[in-house]
């Protein structure tokens, strides 16, 4: 793991983003549970999410699917005797693992990733859905599966969806939900799980325009990531080349991010080592709606057929990843230039304001009585806008930074003129400049400047 992946998983763990799950009793290799900060970035990514990609747009509508569906869905769909990765099996160890996984002995070859043997057996197929069964008895008539991707859920759904909201082409379908796959060989931190949260938009468009919605959607999804201050330089667009394509797909864009780790193999990195897939967007065709016999009537003109899809595909816990990669900032000495003391070293989370899990937090300068309670009178204020915290514990210095370390924008300190002026003073993360603002101005300030 490298230095900046092993210091995002520590940060993670102590600032209370991700935890290993189940930790007390060994954790459980490719599950991670998210915090009470992570909680909050992931809420948000999904919330702005959905703000840009259907709340702010007239041809698009949501849906919230089950994660258990009638097992034919996954039969229709080719999910039963299709999905699957091919794998290779180690005669020494018997670790299955990828192609792409195996490490380099001696500059020679490939060896096994756990004991570096070369002895393994003939690629396999393992199918990477978990199933289980529904009711009391556990037999093949009970099967059902724990579904590996939630655009299924949309499709199914689409005549539903289509009748009662009166849809018309084009137009798109979103949902965000827990998505499951057992993956053989789960990695680099939680790029890589068996339980994860997705954020898909199945955009169904007539055959003829396909090529456009692609286009388009291509850009879309490609401007979100920047607008909310993903570094230009660390992410790219990338076109799969023809053996990489999916079988339904007519064309895929991958947009990578190029991680702090190695990826090899297809479209998980391009072909490049550190770039990585952060989000595909794939022309589906009209593979899915054919496979489940679902057709679009089209009034004007009067027609009949199957629509082609278009389908942006976010991970919710590899866009937090992601985010806190790229805000994450080093400054060796500190960052104060006030004081000749011995700077230690300050870590600043530079998250976009939309996802920062606190927008501000409230310090009285001091423990005393009198200014803990305005200092609490002006955190309960804050509250009822904003996701706040309050922290009087240790030197104001260090409470900066522990907030610096957690990507709050705002820092506002009670001091003691603040019992005379009732003002207070607000302090910017990224510039820590200081500015002094009445009280009774301070929640219209903080909205102004978080662009609410």
């Amino acid at each position: 793991m490298s230095d900046l992946m092993e210091k995002i998983v520590s940060l993670s763990k102590r600032r209370g983003f991700i935890f290993p799950s189940s930790e007390i009793y060994g954790g459980l290799q490719g599950f991670w549970d998210f915090g009470p900060l992570g909680v909050e970035l992931k809420n948000n990514i999904k919330k702005s999410w959905w703000k840009k990609f259907v709340q702010e747009r007239g041809d698009v509508v949501g849906l919230d699917s089950v994660i258990i569906m009638n097992p034919k869905v996954w039969e229709k769909s080719g999910h039963v005797k299709g999905f699957a990765d091919k794998l290779l099996e180690c005669k020494k160890c018997h670790h299955r693992f990828r192609g792409e996984d195996i490490s380099a002995v001696d500059g020679m070859g490939g060896g096994c990733p756990k004991c570096d043997s070369r002895d393994y057996e003939e690629e396999k197929e393992f199918n990477l859905m978990f199933d289980t069964y529904v009711g009391p008895v556990k037999d093949s008539a009970s099967v059902a599966y724990l579904r590996p991707e939630t655009a299924q859920g949309i499709f199914v759904n689409f005549e539903n969806t289509v009748n009662s909201m009166r849809l018309k082409l084009p137009f798109g379908i979103a949902q965000i939900g827990k998505a499951f796959r057992n993956e053989i060989t789960p990695g680099n931190f939680i790029f890589r799980s068996r339980e994860f949260e997705q954020m898909e938009l199945e955009y169904f468009v007539n055959p003829k325009e396909d090529e456009k919605w692609f286009d388009y959607w291509v850009e879309q999804s490609y401007q979100w990531f920047l607008d909310l201050g993903i570094k230009k330089e660390n992410i790219k667009k990338r076109s799969q080349a023809e053996k990489e394509l999916a079988h339904y797909a007519k064309a895929t864009v991958d947009i990578e991010y190029k991680y702090p780790f190695s990826a090899q193999g297809g479209s998980a990195s391009g072909g490049e080592k550190g770039w990585a897939e952060l989000v595909g967007i794939s022309n589906r065709q009209d593979f899915d709606l054919k496979a489940h016999g679902i057709k679009y009537k089209d009034d004007v003109p009067q027609e009949e057929y199957i629509p082609y899809v278009i389908e942006p595909s976010f991970g919710v816990d590899r866009a937090a990843l992601t985010f806190l990669l790229d805000a994450y900032e080093e400054i060796k000495g500190g960052r104060t230039t006030t004081t000749k003391s011995i700077k230690e070293e300050e870590v600043v989370l530079h998250l976009h304001k939309d996802l920062a899990p606190y927008k501000v937090a409230v310090l009285p300068l001091s423990r005393k009585e009198n200014l803990i309670k305005v200092a609490k009178d002006v955190y309960k204020k804050m509250q009822t806008r904003f996701m706040a915290a309050y922290d009087e514990v240790a030197s104001i210095g260090k409470r900066y930074r522990r907030q610096d370390e957690i990507g709050t924008p705002y820092c506002v300190t009670v001091d003691f003129d603040s019992l005379e002026d009732k003002a207070v003073t607000v302090r910017d993360r990224d510039t820590m400049k200081q500015e002094r603002i009445k009280i009774i101005d301070l929640v219209d300030f903080i909205r102004e400047r978080l662009g609410l």
